[in-house]
């Protein structure tokens, strides 16, 4: 019988790291796979280690969740110290939510809450910088779940903005993205959420639950479409990866 090698196993991995027992790397998760990549999920807060080096993944993601950047809890730091492998190794990073946070701190930024107690739950509008536009076209709104926003590290370039969390998507040297915003929401994922984070709702400044579904109805495409061609930039395919240098980060 002739062995026949598992093309699962055989696919370049993304490293993904999540925060809660039951979170989901949603639609980013399931476009990466589309892409050809194998998800190595790992939850560092339930004990899982993370790698020395990534030579063995083609890009890792830390998503959101519920606590803070600021937080003590020794997983968050753990997150926060481990950034420095992908910058270091300039390979393809994305943090999303409170993972653009952890790079912020990372790279000797600040994280915190809004000076007015702002927060920004449902959609809000989304603008591109002169040099995000050049990268791509961006959705009008995006959907959000943050109560707290980062400011922009030294060395780093904006890449867009909104009124009233100005820094919203980051890039730093050739291959790490930070956004404030959540492009892997699915629409069970916003039933779960607007369920269990009920009372957020309440928060100054967040828009209530009905809001957040007809506001899906009407800005997911654009949403949709901007992650497709983030992916495009940020990884490409397990078949034709995106080469990163530090002369197209500086185009």
């Amino acid at each position: 019988m002739l062995f026949q090698p598992d093309p699962v196993k055989n696919r370049p991995k993304i490293l993904v790291i999540l925060h809660q027992e039951h979170s989901s790397p949603g639609r980013v998760g399931q476009e990466l796979v589309k892409r050809g990549f194998a998800l190595d999920i790992r939850k560092p807060r339930f004990g899982d280690s993370l790698p020395e080096t990534m030579e063995q993944h083609a890009g890792a993601v830390i998503f959101g969740g519920p606590m803070s950047a600021n937080d003590p809890d020794a997983f968050v730091q753990k997150e926060i110290d481990w950034i420095n492998v992908p910058l270091r190794e300039q390979k393809p990073f994305l943090g999303i939510c409170l993972g653009a946070q952890m790079m912020v701190k990372t790279l000797g930024g600040t994280v915190s809450g809004h000076g007015d107690g702002l927060v920004e739950i449902g959609y809000y509008p989304l603008r591109p910088t002169e040099t995000g536009d050049a990268l791509m076209d961006w959705p009008n709104k995006v959907y959000q779940w943050h109560r707290e926003g980062f400011d922009l590290p030294k060395g780093s370039e904006l890449l867009a903005t909104s009124p009233t969390y100005p820094n919203q998507a980051i890039r730093h040297g050739p291959a790490a993205y930070g956004i404030q915003f959540h492009p892997e929401l699915t629409h069970q994922m916003m039933v779960k959420w607007t369920t269990k984070g009920a009372p957020r709702m309440e928060l100054p400044g967040a828009q209530q639950r009905r809001d957040h579904f007809a506001g899906r109805f009407v800005y997911d495409p654009a949403v949709r479409k901007w992650l497709d061609r983030f992916l495009d930039l940020w990884i490409g395919t397990a078949a034709a990866p995106v080469e990163h240098s530090l002369l197209k980060a500086a185009e």
